[in-house]
């Protein structure tokens, strides 16, 4: 198959890597220092065991009209940088190609496909005016979780940190050719690929986390370890994760697991910075509209209240605002 990456960071090079070594046809979106690594040395993996694996049947282009049309488009990109990629995305796409959106948060396309009385509706917070979705038709899109944390060392290195898992689904739930041909070809390469036939409730237990450590850890700059640990910070990331289950399960979603052992599971995860901490201190554009700010959208329209998580939203936006402002960024010094 052929899988144009776009965006070659740390979850798009661990993806395209793994499949081109498996003998798929792979081609990464990208620039700069990136573009240039990867059309000379390919791309290296170092994987959890500290094992290495070199992909070297890879290219990497910075138009996309110079890739042509695919099989396969992984979109592996930030969800606040989707919207850059219109409308060149377009020469990408055949006749069958799908789009595969292994992104973060709630989707643009959250209310497509899905039936109902807020069937097709847009969401003003990830897709501003409906842009995305009127360049990205719902029937050629995949839903996936992403489930692994992965580091770009430098350009064209990427470290596993732990997990192969990507959760992939029809978002109306359907068991197609497609979905069981992009499992297999995902499988093939070496990660877990379950097909959900609910992948909106599956995004969920991944949001839950996220919409609460996430904007937490970049104001406190703490890891996932010590709020879970820190009573008060545990308190605040518990109350924000039951308004969120509500406003979910009023939208027909089912959490498998209980609130107490996702807290538990970010907990094992250890000193971790979480990517929206990073992107602070790295002075990047902080990815908080699908994390938070659509939950608080999801929020109004269901009629759940959301007070803890509409505060929480608001310090991060601030935080985001006035690092943009300012061209700044922020982190913790040793005194």
């Amino acid at each position: 198959m052929k899988f144009a990456v776009v965006g070659a960071g740390a979850i798009g090079g661990y993806l395209g890597a793994k499949l081109a070594i498996a003998g798929e046809d792979v081609t990464f979106i990208a620039r700069n220092r990136n573009l240039a690594a990867i059309n000379a040395n390919g791309f290296k993996l170092i994987n959890e065991d500290g094992s290495t694996q070199h992909a070297t049947q890879v290219r990497a282009v910075q138009a996309m009209a110079d890739a042509g049309p695919q099989d396969v488009v992984l979109l592996t990109v930030k969800a606040h940088q989707v919207g850059d990629l219109l409308p060149d995305l377009q020469a990408l796409v055949g006749p069958q190609t799908v789009v595969v959106t292994m992104i973060n948060g709630i989707p643009w396309w959250y209310f497509h496909q899905l039936g109902g009385a807020h069937e097709g509706r847009g969401l003003d917070s990830v897709d501003p005016g409906g842009r995305i979705a009127a360049h990205i038709a719902p029937d050629r899109i995949i839903g996936s979780v992403v489930y692994p944390a992965a580091e770009l060392l430098e350009p064209g290195v990427v470290q596993v940190i732990e997990g192969n898992r990507f959760t992939i689904g029809e978002l109306n739930g359907e068991r197609t050719a497609r979905i069981d041909a992009l499992s297999q070809a995902m499988i093939r390469a070496g990660f877990k690929a379950p097909v959900s036939k609910d992948i909106r409730s599956e995004l969920w237990i991944k949001l839950w986390g996220n919409l609460s450590f996430n904007p937490i850890s970049a104001l406190t700059h703490a890891t996932l370890e010590d709020i879970c640990r820190f009573p008060a910070s545990r308190a605040l990331a518990a109350g924000m994760m039951a308004e969120a289950q509500k406003v979910a399960e009023a939208l027909g979603v089912q959490f498998k697991i209980s609130l107490d052992k996702r807290i538990a599971g970010a907990e094992a995860v250890g000193a971790h910075k979480t990517s929206m901490l990073q992107d602070v201190e790295a002075g990047r554009a902080v990815e908080i509209e699908a994390l938070v700010g659509a939950v608080v959208e999801l929020g109004r329209i269901t009629g759940v209240p959301t007070p803890q998580i509409d505060a929480i939203y608001a310090a991060t936006k601030l935080l985001a605002h006035t690092l943009a402002q300012q061209k700044a960024r922020v982190g913790l010094q040793s005194i």
